[in-house]
């Protein structure tokens, strides 16, 4: 498949559209958008998040690992056809469609949502160099702002090298947690209890938000977009068609293997950690410790080098998206470089004022999570428009659907809430 000329255009889309020829899709080059996009959803904010959960709440909040990842599957796809559809990124359509104060707002929302992002991913990968090579914590920030730069780099040679590199970290991030889901095999029956809804219990709600925050991320939703407008720009309808089938076999197969990455993230901390119905208070480096005393230390190395891996390509895509959300709500772009040093300087501050780094990591996901109904809700306006979408504009019972997604997770912000304040 031909490349942009400008590859950053892919990844943070311009005003202008990318000339590509038209040519033949294989599925070797269609694939890539879905799994750059679920990093997002193995970030370090997930392994915060899900080890916690199931270290004091045992099997119960499988189904909100469950239900989290299929519903982003839709919500992905959504986000990847108004790219192709429009050849625009979702914000730079939101701008186009709906400029003046609703865009700021937006764009206000968005980078309070990029920073505790990069909080999370920025944190994650310090740890990680932390556990691996005992790199004293403010070290390791430098270090992992240094790799992430270079990962980075990898757009100016065009998206393939930028999606290779991210799906390789991935596939280290599956295979380091298929090895401990064979060392720590998760209980079936536990398993099966679990899919049954329940948020009983102190702090259970707080977890359940914040594995919702950590799962679905507003800046994928607002990063697929613009990886699909390079591939869009130049194909014919029928293209575009074949383009979003591809999508779907990739959303499918990324979300899925996020979605067993994160079932195990909680499965090892419930057999591990929660005993007799109780739980413990939990950090990451506590979690590779007692995988290195009670599993062996193959186990604690697998998972030190997982979460390196999650936080430095989370924190590179992460990047990458922030970087497309001011382009196109504020059609203004700064140097990757100082958009970086502004989101990483509150990561860089706690990791030196000695904060507990695990529980920031959750309150980060909180966070997100209030950011979820505002990237939803502009997508489905968005999507639902024939005169931007054409052919592929939502069906009602996608409208529906997403609704009640968009409805259900608001009103689990306002319990959330009202726990905290009352």
């Amino acid at each position: 498949m031909a490349q942009s000329p400008n590859p950053v255009a892919l990844v943070v889309p311009g005003s202008g559209r990318p000339r590509v020829r038209p040519a033949r899709l294989r599925t070797a080059t269609a694939l890539g958008p879905a799994f750059v996009a679920a990093i997002a959803y193995v970030d370090p904010g997930n392994f915060a998040t899900n080890f916690a959960g199931g270290a004091s709440t045992g099997y119960q909040l499988v189904w909100v690992v469950v239900l989290a990842n299929l519903v982003a599957m839709p919500i992905q796809f959504l986000s990847a056809k108004l790219g192709v559809a429009t050849g625009k990124s979702l914000p730079h359509a939101f701008r186009d469609t709906y400029p003046g104060p609703r865009s700021w707002v937006m764009w206000a929302q968005a980078e309070i949502v990029a920073m505790a992002t990069d909080l999370a991913e920025f944190v994650g990968a310090a740890i990680g160099l932390y556990l691996l090579f005992g790199i004293p914590m403010p070290l390791a920030a430098a270090i992992t702002a240094v790799i992430s730069f270079a990962v980075l780099a990898l757009q100016n040679r065009g998206y393939r090298p930028f999606e290779l590199a991210i799906g390789a970290m991935l596939a280290m991030i599956c295979g380091g947690f298929l090895y401990l889901a064979v060392r720590v095999p998760p209980s079936p029956s536990e398993s099966l209890n679990g899919l049954l809804p329940s948020i009983g219990g102190d702090n259970v709600l707080l977890l359940a938000v914040g594995i919702i925050g950590a799962t679905v991320m507003p800046h994928a939703i607002y990063l697929h977009s613009g990886l699909m407008c390079g591939r869009a720009a130049g194909r014919s309808p029928a293209e575009k068609r074949q383009l979003l089938r591809f999508e779907r076999m990739d959303i499918a197969i990324a979300m899925s293997l996020a979605g067993l990455v994160n079932l195990s993230m909680l499965a090892i901390a419930a057999k591990l950690f929660h005993h007799d119905g109780a739980g413990v208070a939990i950090t990451l480096d506590a979690v590779h410790m007692d995988l290195g005393r009670l599993v062996g230390g193959g186990a604690a190395l697998a998972f030190a080098a997982a979460l390196l891996a999650s936080g430095i390509a989370s924190s590179s895509v992460g990047t990458a998206a922030g970087q497309m959300v001011m382009d196109g709500f504020l059609r203004a772009r700064i140097p990757l470089t100082l958009r970086r040093s502004i989101t990483m300087a509150p990561a860089v501050a706690l990791l030196c004022s000695g904060i507990d780094p695990t529980q920031a990591l959750v309150l980060s996901q909180v966070v997100l999570s209030f950011g979820i109904p505002f990237a939803l809700v502009g997508l489905l306006v968005l999507t639902s428009r024939r005169s931007l979408m054409g052919e592929h504009v939502n069906s009602r019972l996608t409208v529906a659907g997403i609704s009640v997604v968009v409805a259900v997770l608001s009103g689990l912000n306002l319990l959330l809430l009202a726990q905290q304040l009352f």
